[in-house]
């Protein structure tokens, strides 16, 4: 039987963890022993995905040459902050499950994986609309593996794709990627739209114009027209964006009752990515051209430059332009 390395025991490597163990020999890796000791013998992670049983035939280890011992593949669910001192110890081929651009540097994860794994490694990123306490109680959900190597890209895909999670292959990585980080910004835009009563007409023209600022971002950073339309975009974009579970969309629900930014992190207890990847996604459309005010109004919420509704008012009071 094929075995797969998840490697960390957050809620999305967990929920993937459970789900493929019904076809798939795996190994969960987790980064701290006691959480490992700790999921081993309750077989349910408390902190991450309580209420859901880790299924018997899941190993759990925090020895990381044990878990990689064997496997034809690894599946990195760390945030994209933990990618760079990972990655250099994985000498498999990998696919990422994190979405966003890397704090200070502004790369996506492809642009990582070239740095600390070298261009020649096999890997690619796994994305769309999924939240991990849906997947990991078998409710359906499609995905995208995206790679620059289409034979990858496909054979992986048949390698993951089966019972309720339905995975499309690509080749257009950046895109699918662009779309992951940008989308997580728009969550909390609408999260913040939500919070201050905005109503549903809000929240709609938002996440439409959301979209069209990941599509420019993304045509100007090479990704291709048709993927921001799919899974990584729309499909995402849309889940993150109105879905009660979502992280993002609560950072923005949060802002909107006056509740400091460090105080809604302490307390959120998993790592909400739109956060780091506001100022990457502002600065690299500042760099680019691209005109993306939604994601400028976020970034400057998040840096305290502006009050959630301070920031809506300056998006409204735009002047008119014609739709593109």
């Amino acid at each position: 039987m094929t075995r797969v390395a998840v490697l960390g025991a957050g809620a999305w490597g967990t929920a993937i963890a459970a789900v493929l163990s019904a076809r798939i020999d795996v190994v969960l890796w987790a980064r701290d022993a006691s959480q490992a000791q700790a999921l081993a013998a309750t077989r349910c992670n408390d902190r991450y995905l309580p209420g859901i049983a880790l299924p018997t035939p899941v190993k759990v280890t925090s020895d990381l040459p044990l878990a990689l011992q064997g496997a034809a593949l690894a599946l990195a669910a760390t945030p994209v902050a933990g990618l760079r001192e990972l990655l250099p110890k994985v000498k498999l081929p990998l696919v990422w499950l994190c979405k966003g651009f890397e704090e200070g540097s502004g790369l996506l994860p492809h642009e990582i994986a070239a740095q600390t794994m070298g261009a020649q490694a096999r890997c690619g990123a796994l994305s769309g609309p999924s939240f991990a306490a849906e997947v990991a109680r078998g409710l359906p959900c499609a995905l995208t593996l995206a790679s620059k190597d289409a034979a990858f890209a496909r054979e992986t895909a048949a390698m993951l794709h089966g019972g309720r999670m339905r995975i499309y292959y690509s080749t257009d990585l950046a895109g699918v990627e662009i779309a992951g980080a940008v989308k997580n910004v728009m969550a909390i835009a609408a999260g913040i739209s939500d919070g201050l009563g905005l109503g549903l007409n809000a929240r709609a023209a938002l996440i439409t114009r959301g979209l069209a600022e990941m599509a420019r971002l993304g045509a100007a950073l090479g990704g291709a027209a048709e993927t921001f339309f799919g899974l990584a975009g729309a499909g995402d974009l849309i889940l993150t964006a109105t879905g009660e579970l979502s992280r993002n969309r609560r950072v923005g629900l949060e802002l909107a009752q006056g509740r400091p930014l460090a105080h809604i992190l302490a307390h959120l207890g998993h790592v909400a990515e739109g956060v780091r990847s506001a100022k990457e996604v502002a600065r690299l459309a500042k760099s680019k051209g691209v005109d993306m005010p939604v994601s400028e109004a976020v970034n400057a919420v998040l840096e305290e430059r502006l009050t959630p509704a301070n920031a809506v008012e300056l998006l409204l009071s735009r002047d008119p332009k014609q739709e593109r």
